[in-house]
């Protein structure tokens, strides 16, 4: 089954107020960016733009969630916008019954996010081509939304700390072993500092 029609499908099986508010949401996303693309992730709808995750959401009993993996990186003055608890990188938005969805902040908000997907694929891209030494840590990162979500937050030094930790080992399994646990620490969240300063903690 295509991703369109698994959205379809999540959408049609919640009661009629998320049912509405959801496909208002979609279509303001839409209408908000050109080339944003769906997929089913994680048992719930995403929206990517250039190659990278923007935003899903998801219905509880209560509201429709709308979870930006990079939202830290942009503010919004017009929405409550909450920080997530597991993913300091991360700020969602709640719509509940009976609330109207403040459309212009909204579609505000996607377009930051947008933006913002662009940008860092750009930035990626003429990274990779200007320095090889991302290459290897890069291809695994990307399998993996969060960890590649968190790898686009940090700077190009702490990403370049990360890159020539795992170049620094002579053996290609040293480097494999490295990749391994840069990769699980990314997906943490952390910068190399934070994970130093982790395990230097009595």
């Amino acid at each position: 089954m295509q991703a369109p029609e698994q959205i379809n499908l999540y959408i049609a099986n919640h009661p009629e107020w998320q049912r509405r508010t959801m496909v208002r949401l979609r279509q303001l996303i839409h209408s908000t960016s050109s080339g944003v693309e769906e997929s089913w992730r994680s048992q719930c709808p995403h929206f990517d733009v250039a190659g990278q995750p923007m935003l899903n959401f998801s219905a509880s009993k209560t509201s429709v969630c709308v979870h930006f993996p990079k939202g830290a990186q942009f503010k919004s003055t017009r929405l409550p916008y909450e920080p997530c608890a597991d993913e300091k990188q991360a700020r969602s938005v709640k719509f509940r019954e009976g609330e109207a969805i403040n459309e212009a902040a909204f579609t505000s908000l996607v377009g930051r996010a947008a933006a913002l997907n662009r940008k860092l694929a750009k930035a990626s891209a003429e990274g990779q081509q200007k320095d090889p030494l991302f290459t290897e840590l890069e291809a695994v990162l990307r399998k993996d939304p969060s960890a590649w979500a968190n790898w686009e937050t940090f700077s190009r030094a702490c990403r370049r700390e990360y890159a020539e930790w795992v170049a620094d080992g002579r053996k290609e399994e040293t480097r494999k072993r490295r990749i391994a646990q840069a990769f699980e620490m990314i997906r943490e969240g952390l910068t190399k500092e934070e994970e130093e300063r982790r395990i230097r903690r009595p």
